[in-house]
């Protein structure tokens, strides 16, 4: 017969070696599935970890509205009609580059972005 005993929080229980043999019969309860960046409505989820904290802070407004704006647009390309509300979120973000970053001091991404293959050679070797 098991015994069970409770100390503060916890919870001892000892198994005597036939109920150790028995299977389980335990039924845990099922997890919730957490929701994702879209809800089941199809509405936004602004408290998803995968916004990373950007539909808060001092850029959380223009970002909700780009987000908003690019989530639910139906022009061809999608997001198309959505160019001024990406400024006006860019144009906040520039005010904060020790929040958001700042590209000028972004090497990296600027010569991806202009990336000429030409350019990124290595200049040959000068054999005087």
């Amino acid at each position: 017969m098991s015994k069970c005993q409770e100390i503060g929080k916890d919870k001892i229980i000892l198994l005597t070696r036939e109920e150790l043999s028995e299977p389980s019969k335990v039924e845990l309860p099922e997890d919730d599935p957490q929701p994702g960046l879209i809800l089941e409505d199809g509405a936004i989820n602004w408290n998803c970890p995968c916004l990373g904290g950007m539909a808060t802070g001092p850029c959380g407004v223009p970002f909700r509205e780009a987000f908003s704006c690019f989530h639910y647009s139906t022009a061809d390309p999608k997001g198309s009609d959505c160019v001024e509300a990406f400024t006006n979120m860019q144009a906040c973000m520039q005010k904060f580059p020790a929040l958001y970053g700042s590209n000028d001091d972004d090497d990296e991404s600027k010569d991806i972005l202009n990336s000429d293959p030409k350019k990124n050679e290595s200049p040959p070797e000068n054999k005087s």
